[in-house]
């Protein structure tokens, strides 16, 4: 089983190079049975992905399925076996699993997230929970109290190790994401983007902190709240983002990262991600977690 050797945060490459993880805390996943039981807690497009990789490919890699919950449960039903099915999320420790992967919404962190790592590693699929100071905090001595380890895969950002290293060096002075997407795949709160029309363009929707945006848009940011917890220095008010709608980009999200360091060092990254009209999430973020679940077990 994989051990992390370090403490508070790291970060730890996977079989891709944007794949990585933020640990708070890290100690050794090894358990006594052969396999890690892994819990899956929401169904979407991302979970239904892992479900199925779990299922087909995680026995000969030391994996099983421990439950998989979905706030509405009529939709597991023909999908899931039944016993695998979790109606009430609060007895999710019935379940003895391992490693516990949120990949639905973070008002599931912030209500079950302190639980969740009382009984399982926990790695959290919506990190822009954490622009909340007083949860990330709690999690992390969570963490540290019940000697679990807290995961915060980075998605869809290039570059975390080297952002987080600039950052650890002291070096980095300044860090800046824009998301562009066509405007059916955001999913904002309140009237920020009620109004599209098919063909209108380009339209800048909310520049600012990380800590701004993670509220606005907390499905759509994840990114950005990756990039926040690896520029710890800088933190949730201190990284600067920016949403863009974008009708254009109709096969594709657009990740923008601008680094800045001393001396005039800077770095500006552009990555593109396949994604069907409507998805949240783009299709290479979905090996992205994968991946990063293969390197911890």
């Amino acid at each position: 089983m994989y051990m992390c050797a370090c403490v508070l945060v790291c970060f730890a490459t996977a079989l891709w190079a944007f794949t990585c993880f933020v640990c708070f805390l890290c100690t050794d996943m090894a358990t006594d049975s052969s396999s890690l039981r892994i819990g899956v807690v929401g169904f979407g497009h991302l979970g239904q992905y892992l479900v199925e990789r779990i299922h087909k490919d995680g026995p000969a890699l030391g994996l099983t399925l421990g439950f998989v919950w979905n706030r509405n449960s009529g939709k597991l039903s023909g999908l899931v076996p039944s016993e695998l099915i979790l109606g009430d999320l609060s007895s999710f420790a019935e379940r003895r699993c391992d490693v516990i992967i949120e990949v639905c919404h973070p008002q599931i962190v912030k209500e079950f997230g302190l639980q969740f790592l009382s009984q399982s590693h926990f790695m959290v699929g919506s990190p822009s929970a954490l622009a909340d100071p007083d949860l990330n905090q709690k999690l992390r001595q969570a963490a540290q109290k019940y000697g679990r380890t807290l995961y915060v895969p980075s998605g869809a950002l290039w570059g975390g190790q080297d952002i987080q290293r600039l950052n650890d060096s002291g070096k980095l002075k300044a860090l800046f994401i824009r998301m562009s997407k066509h405007p059916s795949c955001f999913r904002l709160t309140g009237d920020l983007l009620t109004d599209w029309t098919e063909g209108e363009g380009r339209r800048v929707l909310f520049r600012g902190s990380v800590a701004e945006l993670c509220p606005l848009a907390p499905n759509n940011v994840n990114t950005m709240a990756a990039a926040a917890v690896a520029a710890g220095t800088l933190g949730f008010t201190g990284v600067q983002g920016e949403i863009v709608s974008d009708t254009a980009l109709r096969d594709y999200h657009v990740v923008e990262v601008e680094v800045t360091g001393p001396d005039g060092f800077s770095v500006h990254t552009v990555r593109r991600n396949p994604a069907k009209l409507g998805a949240v999430t783009g299709s290479a973020t979905y090996s992205s977690f994968w991946n990063s679940l293969l390197s911890k077990s």
